[in-house]
Parts: structure tokens; C-alpha cells; sequence
């Protein structure tokens, strides 16, 4: 007979992980079940870090799953005994150009606008404030700033790798190398295949990212891939200057096209780390399973000379390494936190349209309280499939 459990939760990145994680600590048998080894390079849950804001640009309906993420993860860091988020200050720019930016239109304005609206501390930065705290951005002269103290960064495998085994030693069973197969529901619950078992659960939580289509064909045609490269750079300057503390985790838009900006972190494992820089292309469609994970020296030399070269002078065309991760993307760059449609013991959580990570802890605790409870005490009417 198939191994019963309460819940079974499929894909454990950035999602996956934190609701496995929250679900066990309402005392649920959990079942996490990832095709790959998480954290792993193959989804959108890597590459050493993420960065994490208060103030969101992409629309204030947003700005309470990071408010509350940020109350989760010092949680988490004390339950684990390890450092999950860094707080190094954070710098957004916008050239006076610029129509479009990550993921909204008016993207600044956005985020001034949700830090007022919140109460989240921050500043007003203009070209010579900007110029005078941060000399390391080499600025056309028309750019406007935001500054928010309280921005940093998070490390991702770090925080999926923590929760999963905070997870495990409340009862969850963690199944890496196993993929889902197939779902169907039953008069008594969710029948669950995978290659390696069969289970019966009585709540199904799919947290799939880039496999969604597959998953759930039925909204195929909502979920667009995109395969985005990570890069990073040596200095040709002195490293002290790009310490945390002294260089901000940053997002620059400076141009009419989405694709239009460039972000970065500062120099967070000494110079051996090198500086991480990257941009997104949400243009060519990729399919999961047929990704070409090998980065070419073109695509080096192409954002070097289109993000870095003339706006960050103090950083070096030698690459010390790049590495792939993808995006799957709705139609409004937004979130799906809700029930499948037609089944009430089914949760869909995914895809998040490259900006999640930092809402994932909080997204965690809203997918296990509709698990548990029906409803979640976050407003989450924002992030309906029904919606399309």
C-alpha cells in the first residue's frame, strides 16, 4: 500500500523549500519530493545570492511577503545557527530616460512610492549625491536614486539547504532524484507517482518553477521560460572599495527597453568572489529541460560592453565565472500563490517571475496556512491564477 502523508510538496527551491519548512512546524507529515539534489543549478533558486528589498518596485501588493520575510528569516537564521540574510544598504538608479525598468513600468517612482506608503526608511538620492556617496558608478548625469538601508542580500542555497534540514528534523521526508510523474485526485485525497513510489497524500503543494507547463498543461500557455546568464567579474580597482559597506547591492535602469538595467552586488567573499553583475532578457522562450548551460565568451563580452564598461570603470572584462538560471514568467511578471481551480486539496505556487526569492520565506508560511487553515492571514488576492 502507498505511504500516506499529510502533504506532499513538489519542487523544493525557493518556494518548495519554505513551505516544506513551515508546514513541519505545524506538525504536518510532509513529503518533499525534488527531480534534481536541492539546492541545485538547474531551476532558479542559485547563484550564491539574492537581492532582497523592502520597498518593492514591482508594486506595493508585493511589500507585505517581503515585510514579513524579513521577520521570518532571523527566525530561521536562529532556529539553523547560520547567517542567511546580509544587510549592506542598497542603491536603485534610474536615468531621467528611462520608461521601463525590472519587471514594472516607472520602477523607481514604484518603489518611492511603496517606502512612503509603508513607512520603510529610506533616501532621495540625486546625480551628485549619488556621485559623492557611491564614485564607483560612473553616472551619465540625469540619474535619480533610492537608497534603502535596509536592502541586502540573501543566500540562496544556504537558505534552501537550512530550511529542508530544519524541515527533516521536525518528521519531513525529504526525496531528492525523484520526479513527479503523475497526480490524480481520489475520493480520499491526492494519488501521487513519482519514479521512484507511489503516495497518498491529502494536500498537494506544486512549487515546480520552470517545469510548470508540464506539470499543469492546462495552464500551459501562461508560463514563459527565459534562460538568464550570472556573471562574475574581477576589479581592475582596489577591493577594498567594493566591500560590503562601502559598495551597495544596486539595480540601474537607464534605458526605454525592459531589458534595460543592470544589478550587482558588492564584493561579499573578497576578491577571490570577484563582483556578481547581471541583467535579464525576457525576449527568446527556452524549454526547461533542453537549456544550454554553457555560458560563451560572446555573452561575456556582450554585457561587459553594454552594462559594465562605461558605468562601472573599477571592475575588469576577466570573467571569473558565469553561470545559467531561468525565469518563469506570467504575463504581468507576477506571482501565483492560490488553490488549482478545481481542487481544493491542490496548491500552486510558482512560477514568481524572477523577483521571488526575497518573498519566498513569507510565501512558505502563506502556503502552509492555506494547507492547514483553507486561508491564509496574507492578503494574497494579488496572486489568483483566476486573475488570467
Amino acid at each position: 500500500m502507498p505511504k500516506g502523508f499529510d502533504v506532499a510538496v513538489v519542487g523544493l527551491g525557493a518556494m518548495g523549500s519554505a513551505s516544506v519548512y513551515q508546514l513541519a512546524r505545524k506538525g504536518k507529515r510532509v513529503l518533499g519530493i525534488d527531480q534534481f539534489a536541492p539546492p541545485h543549478t538547474f531551476g532558479s533558486s542559485h547563484g550564491a545570492t539574492r537581492i532582497t528589498r523592502q520597498a518593492i518596485g514591482e508594486g506595493e501588493q508585493f511589500v507585505p511577503l517581503v515585510l514579513r520575510s524579513y521577520e521570518i528569516w532571523p527566525e530561521i537564521e536562529a532556529a539553523a545557527g547560520k547567517q542567511l540574510l546580509s544587510i549592506t544598504g542598497g542603491l536603485i538608479m534610474a536615468s531621467e530616460r528611462s520608461d521601463e525598468s525590472p519587471g514594472a513600468s516607472k520602477f523607481l517612482d514604484q518603489t518611492i512610492k511603496s517606502a512612503v506608503k509603508f513607512g520603510i526608511a529610506h533616501s532621495v538620492l540625486d546625480t551628485d549625491q549619488i556621485r559623492s556617496r557611491f564614485p564607483q558608478f560612473n553616472l551619465v548625469g540625469d540619474e535619480r536614486g533610492y537608497y534603502e538601508p535596509t536592502m541586502g542580500f540573501l543566500r540562496p542555497e544556504l537558505c534552501i539547504e537550512t530550511q529542508l534540514a530544519l524541515a527533516e528534523t521536525l518528521g519531513a521526508e525529504i526525496h531528492p532524484h525523484e520526479k513527479l510523474l503523475e497526480f490524480a485526485t481520489t475520493a480520499n485525497g491526492i494519488r501521487v507517482r513519482t519514479s521512484a513510489d507511489q503516495y497518498n497524500v491529502d494536500h498537494l503543494v506544486l512549487s515546480v518553477g520552470p517545469w510548470a507547463a508540464s506539470v499543469l498543461p492546462e495552464f500551459a500557455s501562461l508560463f514563459k521560460v527565459y534562460r538568464q546568464v550570472l556573471f562574475w567579474f574581477d576589479l581592475d580597482s582596489p577591493l577594498e572599495a567594493y566591500l560590503p559597506g562601502k559598495f551597495p547591492v544596486f539595480i540601474w535602469a537607464f534605458g526605454r527597453h525592459h531589458d534595460n538595467f543592470v544589478y550587482g552586488f558588492p564584493a561579499i567573499d573578497g576578491l577571490g568572489g570577484g563582483i556578481k553583475i547581471a541583467s535579464e532578457q525576457r525576449s527568446v522562450e527556452s524549454d526547461p529541460s533542453h537549456i544550454d548551460r554553457e555560458v560563451k565568451p560572446e555573452e561575456v563580452d556582450e554585457i561587459y560592453q553594454t552594462y559594465v564598461e562605461k558605468r562601472l570603470p573599477g571592475i575588469s572584462n576577466r570573467c571569473l565565472k558565469a553561470v545559467t538560471c531561468l525565469y518563469t514568467c506570467l504575463p504581468d511578471s507576477g506571482f501565483v500563490v492560490d488553490f488549482h481551480p478545481k481542487h481544493s486539496n491542490i496548491v500552486i505556487v510558482s512560477p514568481c517571475s524572477g523577483h521571488g526569492f526575497k518573498h519566498s520565506a513569507a510565501i512558505g508560511e502563506a502556503v502552509a496556512e492555506l494547507v492547514v487553515d483553507g486561508r491564509s492571514a496574507m492578503d494574497l488576492s494579488a496572486f489568483s491564477l483566476l486573475r488570467f
